[in-house]
């Protein structure tokens, strides 16, 4: 049986099915346009709120940074309450619109890769078609859409924590920056690394919950279940699709400093147009990687288990021992002038 890179299938299914993609990139950046629309004029509209009296005014106009910061001071004095209102009424419509847009997007992404592995014979590979998942997993996408922000706010929340933690180990009496480093180092480390690992669970049970129909908590442990039986085939999709991100990110990040390199030279309009089109150009590539790695995910989930686990190669049989004297075999003492002839 020929072996399967599931790592270039999920690659072959975002390449011969760049809907996917497209479909990928139509939600990520509505939502994406949407967060900057609404920061944009939710600055505007809160700087139109600042009362500037004239002294602040003459304060600006002299182009010193000591007035300046004077005056600036003096008009966001009182203000921080509107703006943290403001802050969290953003945070709470961003959030609301990235869980339906999500749920809504996984959905359709993951239904469409299940069709395409069920039906692609030509890979010649039998795969498990379950008609049992034709239900509306919306709800339990919603769900665990839902616990991501809860994670990616809880990380928030606890990196703040993290550094009032590490800052009482510098008291003003005795400032030490250094001791803060070393605490709020770990701390801040911990939270790194803990957030991605819920973060992918939480997007990989998305999977379970559009294939099986499970709720919340079923996907959830499906999810363990998927990674503890194919720890090995997950980490290979997973490992491939990341260098390749880091890859797009470095070539990336050096195309940028091309347009940056003439700042001096070019009107700032065309070398921020230029920056501009790499960026988007970088979240295309990137969303792509994440459809392939899904895709990699979905075929796993869909392959049978004799097909994506390693089979152990089988020793020969061994001949079983005689255990009895064959008295018809030739013996040395048979042999007459056996040392003459040696």
């Amino acid at each position: 049986m020929p072996r399967v890179s599931l790592t270039l299938e999920g690659f072959r299914a975002s390449f011969c099915r760049p809907s996917l993609t497209f479909a990928e990139i139509a939600w990520r950046w509505t939502v994406g346009a949407f967060a900057w629309a609404l920061i944009f004029f939710g600055v505007i509209e809160f700087l139109d709120t600042l009362p500037v009296t004239k002294a602040d005014a003459t304060l600006l106009a002299t182009r010193q940074p000591f007035l300046i910061g004077r005056a600036i001071a003096h008009i966001l004095h009182g203000s921080l309450n509107r703006a943290v209102f403001a802050a969290l009424l953003a945070a709470t419509a961003l959030s609301l619109l990235w869980i339906i847009a999500a749920s809504v997007g996984r959905a359709a992404t993951v239904r469409a890769l299940l069709e395409y592995f069920r039906r692609d014979s030509a890979s010649n590979i039998a795969v498990e078609t379950d008609t049992a998942s034709e239900t509306r997993p919306f709800r339990s996408l919603t769900g665990l859409n839902f616990l991501r922000v809860a994670v990616t706010l809880s990380a928030i929340l606890a990196f703040v924590g993290a550094a009032i933690l590490a800052g009482f180990a510098s008291p003003d009496s005795t400032p030490r920056p250094g001791l803060v480093f070393v605490f709020f180092f770990p701390l801040a480390a911990l939270i790194c690394i803990a957030w991605p690992v819920l973060n992918w669970w939480l997007s990989l049970a998305c999977v379970f919950a559009v294939r099986d129909g499970d709720d919340t908590l079923g996907a959830l442990s499906a999810a363990v279940t998927f990674f503890r039986e194919r720890t090995g085939p997950v980490f290979a999709v997973s490992t491939w699709t990341g260098l390749a991100h880091l890859v797009a990110f470095s070539i990336a990040t050096t195309v940028v400093s091309v347009p940056l390199a003439f700042i001096q030279i070019a009107p700032w309009r065309l070398v921020i147009a230029g920056v501009f089109l790499v960026t988007l150009v970088y979240f295309a590539i990137a969303d792509w990687l994440y459809m392939a790695r899904l895709a990699g995910y979905v075929f796993i989930a869909e392959m049978p288990d004799t097909l994506v686990s390693s089979m152990p190669i089988a020793a020969p049989p061994l001949a079983p021992a005689q255990t009895t004297i064959d008295r018809e075999e030739t013996i040395l003492s048979d042999i007459p002038n056996l040392a003459v002839e040696t």
